[in-house]
């Protein structure tokens, strides 16, 4: 489980063209963001996201809410980066739900950093968003494309020490 920012800053990259050609990209950079909170399933391919104009605490609950809903007859094990919304006292943790903590620093130990990756790549690279609607509008786009692809869901996230792992389950 994790949570990322999209907004209104524009991300230049490297993109194609004829040979003799620049393209030419729009820039912005307008500080207004929401946030994207998803968690997977990567041996099944299955991700629940939702968007929040905040990323806190409040904002944190009503998504694990929102995954409990999702799973009802499931226990979960998320697993999480420090964040202090992820840590917080106020946050009520379900009895069906378990929280682990990755090391500090290790991004790369959580599949659900390869989702921001993913989305940033092909859904916000060389775009121009004149609202912060069209930045949801795309977000939640992205999102359910990538929700409906299971197998490259799993490419991304079901990472070898995870499948291993969940043999022992």
């Amino acid at each position: 489980m994790d949570e990322g920012r999209f907004g209104r800053i524009s991300d230049v990259r490297a993109c194609w063209a004829p040979s003799g050609i620049r393209p030419k990209v729009a820039r912005q950079v307008v500080r207004e963001s929401l946030y994207a909170f998803a968690a997977v399933a990567p041996k099944h391919g299955i991700m629940n996201f939702t968007l929040s104009p905040k990323c806190n605490t409040a904002s944190m609950s009503l998504f694990l809410l929102e995954l409990l809903a999702a799973w009802p007859d499931q226990r979960l094990l998320l697993f999480l980066d420090g964040a202090g919304w992820h840590k917080s006292r106020q946050l009520p943790i379900p009895e069906r739900l378990r929280l682990v903590y990755l090391p500090p620093y290790t991004p790369e130990c959580n599949p659900s950093e390869h989702l921001w990756d993913e989305l940033r790549e092909k859904g916000f690279a060389n775009q121009f968003f004149a609202t912060l609607d069209a930045v949801e509008v795309q977000l939640k786009t992205q999102l359910e494309l990538l929700a409906a692809d299971s197998i490259r869901l799993r490419s991304l996230t079901a990472f070898p020490w995870i499948i291993d792992w969940l043999l022992y389950l």
